[in-house]
């Protein structure tokens, strides 16, 4: 897969539907953004939350926004793969390969453009 691209097109399809749901839309970006607020949990903390959470749902999108989310927090390799064995520990074998994409988009997105 090719993640870049992969993210490009999910993104360009959210936008399509965007302009027919407009409501749904500002309503999510509210619960995200409220979601999304440092907290007795740190924004990047509860962004690997999301992230277990898209691994065990086997959403791929979800990995690329959340991975991407984590990169511009600042998240180490080291703390990715802590959390995505945690992940493969609750989910088993799907979620061990779902984690393997989650590090492998991890790996793209971090080199930059």
């Amino acid at each position: 897969m090719d993640w870049k691209d992969f993210m490009a097109e999910t993104e360009a399809n959210i936008g399509t539907l965007s302009k027919e749901v407009p409501d749904t839309v500002r309503g999510f970006g509210m619960m995200g953004k409220a979601a999304k607020t440092d907290g007795a949990l740190s924004e990047k903390t509860k962004e690997f939350i999301a992230l277990g959470i898209a691994i065990a749902t086997r959403c791929d999108s979800c990995i690329g926004f959340h991975v991407k989310s984590l990169v511009r927090l600042g998240a180490t390799r080291e703390e990715l793969c802590e959390a995505l064995s945690m992940a493969t520990y609750m989910g088993g074998g799907p979620s061990f390969a779902y984690s393997a994409k989650a590090l492998k988009a991890f790996d793209v997105f971090s080199e930059g453009d």
